[in-house]
């Protein structure tokens, strides 16, 4: 016989899904802080069930809050939480090779990003030799999944409905502040994905910094973020994409494969990892 729930359990639940929605809306803010007006603006919430959502994180220690400025920033307990999640796998740790490889190999900037729902953070840039660098991304930037070659990557490496939901969710933002970017201009640049295996940035977020990207996945198949080189347009031509293309989807087996041993997976595939179709294996083993 089905368990129904009573009121009382999904209103639990709702708070429960309230409280990590304001803790993840924290995190992105967690070196400046966070005021509560802010807060409230962001999160839809009115401002009294704020305020014991947050009285809630901080009794848990998972927030806390600045005596001074009032703004509240994550706590030790969210620390310690990801300094245990790191020692199961530090996706940093385990891209800082290929990322180095990549910024020697082109001489062009690389960058590392995670996804977050239906954001892009980027949280490292490894910078190449070559002298004229483009300033696109850095890290902490957090942009709607499409805008910019790795988060671009990620959206194209989602399933159809999944990516149908996430365009829609930011369909406002890329219109507000990314006109370039919004979904018609994205499709024929995610079927181009698709086809090549990789994505291309044609200058949509500045117009002479083009960059390429990669999904990467976690054993599973689940989109976990993406690596991306970017360079100003005119080092960006047809026959290079390929080539830095070729090259990041080396590495993103590379990278896949170590996730795979640190997530134990016994029947892990190494040589290609899921989602990878028989195209973009060619890509990799027609430039080795």
């Amino acid at each position: 016989m089905a368990i129904r729930k009573s009121s009382s359990d999904s209103s639990g639940a709702q708070s429960v899904d309230r409280a990590l929605a304001l803790l993840s809306l924290i995190g992105r803010h967690t070196v400046e802080g966070i005021g509560l007006v802010t807060i409230v603006e962001e999160s839809g919430l009115n401002r009294p069930t704020a305020r014991r959502l947050l009285l809630a994180l901080m009794r848990a220690r998972m927030i806390e809050q600045d005596a001074e400025s009032r703004r509240y920033s994550l706590g030790e307990e969210a620390y310690l939480l990801g300094v245990l999640a790191a020692q199961r796998f530090n996706l940093l740790d385990m891209a800082l090779d290929s990322l180095t490889d990549l910024a020697a190999l082109s001489g062009d900037t690389v960058f590392l990003s995670v996804r977050r729902d239906a954001f892009s953070v980027c949280i490292h840039k490894e910078e190449g030799a070559f002298p004229i660098r483009t300033n696109a991304l850095e890290v902490g930037y957090r942009h709607p999944l499409g805008v910019g070659a790795g988060s671009l990557a990620m959206l194209a490496a989602l399933p159809e409905d999944e990516r149908f939901d996430v365009l829609a969710r930011n369909r406002a933002l890329l219109a507000r502040d990314f006109p370039a970017c919004e979904p018609a201009q994205l499709e024929p640049l995610i079927a181009q994905a698709h086809e090549r295996g990789f994505s291309l940035n044609p200058g949509l977020v500045l117009k002479n910094s083009w960059a390429v990207g990669v999904a990467l996945r976690q054993p599973g198949g689940r989109v976990l973020g993406a690596i991306s080189i970017a360079a100003i347009d005119s080092r960006m031509g047809a026959e290079r994409q390929l080539e830095l293309g070729a090259a990041l989807l080396r590495e993103a087996v590379r990278v896949e494969t170590r996730l795979a041993k640190a997530f134990a997976l016994p029947n892990a595939r190494k040589p290609s990892p899921p989602g990878r179709s028989a195209g973009q294996s060619a890509a990799v083993s027609a430039t080795q």
